[in-house]
């Protein structure tokens, strides 16, 4: 280690992100350019977090007014407007700002229509903006311990394009944040961050600013047990998200917020496998359009007693149908919908994988079969040659299931799901052997709680005055606080790092 510089520290610089995904390379690209010296870190080796894997589709509007007012009909009051207009007028700017981006690289950018998930006012001014190409890149062979949308990987790489164009930014990886290191005289103004390295501990200096860009909790199961009803809620994508950043704001007074809200799915648990699979995604659909939703379903979700109860595809699929899985039975003191079944023929098994595995951890090996058969013939789908067979298999009343599926048929001829509206298009008959079930589980991709911010990203405390010198980014503490939209996290990541960066930039350097 170094000599300690003034005051004890070992390092100093002007500003200190943690966290090297998205919101963290954007903090750091815009931070170097008004001037800061800039150190990013990342507690693991291969940095990215969860949006590497993603589809990177940058949500983006056309109209700020028309984007804040969707925003705010989507959060349910539980998000202050100034908030929710900084992250308006950021989407309304995206497609230009990406655009900057990409002159390093000379990647494409493939703007695609697409409205919100929901029809409030305001949906239609949305669209996508997405990196279709990075010249001389292939997602698999750069990042090879990713699975996901190459998307997400060209966004990334775009990213680190930038950050290499900029030798000013510092970046240490495999160095995690332990604690942020205030002034001892009570005004809470952080100085720092204590960092773990190889070759020790150093407590680096942040002349400007700290900003907390190193994602949610959704690895850390004792808050998940805390925060959460339903349980166990198991995680997708890597186990880096372990809430570092919640704790680190929490112990300087930091308020929380939307701390029960995560975007989730339900999957499947596999024994070798250290991730949640999360089911195959289907288009999204708007509801009143139903029509959208064109893409047919292969499977039902029963509980474990064999009934359906939800809506096995809502409108976002991926965000809110976990939430039908959270039903607690007091009397039996059980949650009867934890696990759950899918149930699927063999046209359904022939017509596409029903597991998609999405990972950002070179460690994990698990890739899941076109037709399904490898899982076939490891146990994680139970086939049989009849509906009473299944049922036995996964321990439910035979007459009961196979009511479940015919009514379901019944239903599918008629082409209207009378009880919970899955949409006409979804809907196919399950009914010819073999059979098959699958035991699936809550999941959880990414959480949206955290420390409170303002429109400048300051994080505030539990009397909502700011935290000298302390700044949050992306998934740390998301503006989405109910309803959540497809690419609004990825968008965030870039709005609020540009918000956070540059308005800490702007500060005086601590004496």
């Amino acid at each position: 280690m170094t000599e300690p510089t003034a005051q004890g520290f070992d390092d100093t610089y002007d500003i200190v992100i943690v966290g090297y995904g998205y919101a963290g390379g954007i903090a750091a690209i815009e931070a170097h350019d008004a001037g800061a010296r800039v150190l990013l870190i990342d507690k693991m080796a291969n940095p990215g977090g969860i949006s590497v894997c993603s589809y990177g589709a940058m949500r983006s509007a056309h109209d700020a007014g028309q984007a804040f007012a969707y925003l705010k009909a989507t959060n349910g009051g539980r998000t202050p407007d100034d908030v929710l207009r900084a992250l308006a007028d950021g989407m309304a700017e995206m497609e230009d700002y990406v655009r900057t981006l990409v002159k390093v690289n000379g990647a494409v950018i493939a703007p695609r229509e697409k409205v919100a998930n929901y029809p409030y006012e305001g949906y239609d001014t949305f669209y996508q903006t997405l990196i279709e190409e990075v010249p001389n890149f292939d997602p698999a062979q750069a990042y090879p311990h990713v699975r996901g949308a190459p998307g997400g990987a060209r966004v990334f790489r775009t990213l680190e394009d930038n950050i290499a164009a900029r030798p000013g930014i510092d970046i240490w990886l495999e160095a995690p944040a332990e604690r942020l290191i205030a002034k001892p005289d009570g005004s809470r103004e952080v100085q720092g961050v204590v960092v773990r390295r190889g070759d020790g501990i150093r407590r680096v200096r942040a002349a400007k600013a700290v900003i907390l860009a190193c994602g949610g909790f959704e690895a850390n199961e004792e808050m998940k047990a805390q925060y959460w009803q339903m349980k166990p809620v198991l995680a997708a994508t890597t186990g880096s998200n372990t809430g570092d950043g919640i704790k680190m704001a929490q112990a300087l007074g930091a308020d929380l917020w939307h701390m029960w809200h995560y975007h989730g799915s339900y999957g499947f648990r596999h024994p070798d496998y250290p991730y949640a699979i999360r089911m195959k995604r289907l288009p999204d659909w708007i509801p009143g359009r139903e029509a959208t939703a064109v893409v047919q379903m292969t499977w039902i979700v029963v509980d474990k007693a064999g009934r359906r109860y939800m809506n096995e595809d809502p409108p976002y699929m991926q965000d809110t149908s976990a939430r039908p899985m959270e039903l607690f039975d007091p009397v039996t003191q059980d949650f009867p919908r934890i696990p759950s079944y899918v149930i699927f023929d063999e046209v359904g098994r022939r017509r596409y994988r029903v597991g998609a595995p999405t990972r950002n951890d070179p460690d994990a090996h698990y890739d899941w079969s076109n037709d399904n058969s490898r899982e076939i013939e490891s146990g994680l789908l139970k086939k049989a040659d009849s509906l009473a067979e299944l049922a036995g298999m996964i321990g439910v009343e035979a007459d009961v299931l196979e009511e479940t599926l015919a009514r379901w048929n019944k239903m599918c001829a008629q082409k209207k799901d009378d009880d919970f509206g899955r949409p006409s298009g979804t809907m196919m008959k399950i009914q010819r052997p073999p059979f098959y079930a699958g035991e699936v589980w809550p999941v959880v991709s990414n959480t949206q709680g955290g420390p409170v911010h303002d429109r400048h990203q300051r994080i505030v405390d539990v009397d909502g005055n700011p935290i000298p010198r302390l700044y949050a980014a992306g998934e740390l503490g998301s503006a989405w606080g109910h309803l959540y939209m497809s690419g609004g996290n990825l968008s965030e990541c870039v709005v609020t790092g540009r918000i956070a960066a540059r308005h800490a930039a702007g500060l005086e350097g601590a004496g």
